[in-house]
């Protein structure tokens, strides 16, 4: 898998996607591998673009309980290979992607629909050139990257379906609640006066 794979899964190029695709390439160097089903496990601390390239490059998803997110939103990146409590744990070092005072003018400008046409071409230049420099700069120069000892999360556990005695969805057995005697989900839980 090649950064054109995680292009046509994320719908462009962006500097996010870029250091998702340089972070998910480390890990497969490290573990000699490209992942096979379940055994690379990828713990990601932000919800960016960055998670898009882990997914296609390292095949690590949601739905087989090898992709863990935790809303810390850091740019965090911990590795394991079933069976190994060595984990490979990835930052990305600020200093290296932060704006200059212009940068985040511009960036503002965009956000906010107030850019001028040169000010979007004077943008689109540097994100040009960001995603170049994600792209080929040595990796040490971009992240922080350790190998730490850990013990790799547990295989996904495949729980009973239940019938949630409110609205009639079906839940995950250990994400029902329970009420005088009925199921129930979450939001129903949560609205049912107990």
């Amino acid at each position: 898998m090649e950064i054109e794979d995680a292009v046509k899964f994320h719908g462009h190029m962006c500097p996010g996607l870029a250091i998702g695709f340089r972070v998910a390439k480390l890990a497969e160097e490290h573990f000699g591998m490209r992942s096979k089903d379940e055994e690379l496990v990828a713990i990601v601390e932000n919800k960016s673009c960055s998670v898009d390239a882990i997914q296609v490059i390292n095949s690590c998803t949601f739905g087989k309980g090898n992709l863990i997110f935790r809303d810390y939103g850091k740019h965090v990146y911990t590795f394991f290979k079933r069976g190994n409590e060595k984990a490979l744990r990835i930052v990305r070092k600020q200093n290296v992607f932060e704006r200059d005072n212009n940068g985040n003018n511009l960036f503002e400008k965009i956000r906010a629909k107030t850019a001028t046409p040169e000010e979007m071409t004077e943008f689109k230049k540097e994100r040009e050139e960001r995603i170049k420099m994600i792209l080929e700069a040595p990796a040490d120069e971009l992240f922080k990257i350790e190998e730490i000892k850990a013990e790799p999360p547990k295989k996904a556990v495949i729980f009973q379906t239940l019938t949630c005695s409110e609205c009639g969805e079906g839940m995950m057995e250990s994400r029902a609640r329970i009420a005088h005697g009925k199921y129930f989900c979450l939001p129903c839980f949560e609205k049912y006066d107990v």
